[in-house]
């Protein structure tokens, strides 16, 4: 009866929120936003205004000080001096956990946000973003995910236009592209 999501500002995300929004009403979808330092002010301006637009409250946790704290002592572990791929995904990973933690806690189902083409080519972070109970949108390629977004916008802009139109990014490093 009660879903969440973490919304990064990005097509997946907003396309699942539109759909359990559609699914189960505003009143019982939750979304988060869960940035670090990778995390763009864009970003974060775009999800405020699907949450907006969806008549949802976005709840912000930052991930930073976990981040932070949690690859000082890798590093050190593991004597790493560059940053690289473990970096990235202990971002994704942490990102999951908190989500997972707040479905443990209210017994909210958590909604993955991965489409068909990540899943096919690995392009996904396991105990990451592929955490949760159902990927409403597993099944579609991204290009149908973007048909999906610009049928939802068919009458007005639900998705912000800078969600559809801008290149996706994972923000897990500078400048990323995926």
């Amino acid at each position: 009866t009660k879903v969440h999501l973490g919304l990064s500002g990005g097509i997946d995300s907003a396309v699942v929120a539109c759909l359990a929004v559609d699914a189960l009403g505003a009143n019982n979808v939750k979304i988060f936003a869960l940035p670090t330092e990778y995390s763009s002010e864009e970003s974060f301006i775009l999800a405020k205004q699907l949450a907006k637009n969806l008549n949802l409250q976005l709840q912000t946790i930052s991930i930073q000080k976990m981040y932070q704290e949690i690859k000082k002592t890798l590093d050190e572990s593991f004597s790493v001096k560059q940053f690289q791929l473990m970096h990235e995904n202990l971002q994704s990973r942490l990102r999951g956990m908190v989500l997972m933690a707040y479905s443990n806690q209210t017994k909210s189902l958590l909604l993955t946000t991965g489409n068909k083409d990540e899943y096919a080519t690995g392009y996904a972070t396991m105990y990451g973003d592929m955490c949760g109970g159902i990927a409403p949108i597993g099944d579609l390629t991204k290009n149908q995910v973007y048909k999906l977004a610009n049928l939802y916008n068919a009458e007005y802009e639900l998705i912000p236009k800078k969600i559809i139109d801008r290149a996706p990014t994972a923000e897990l490093r500078p400048n990323q592209k995926d």
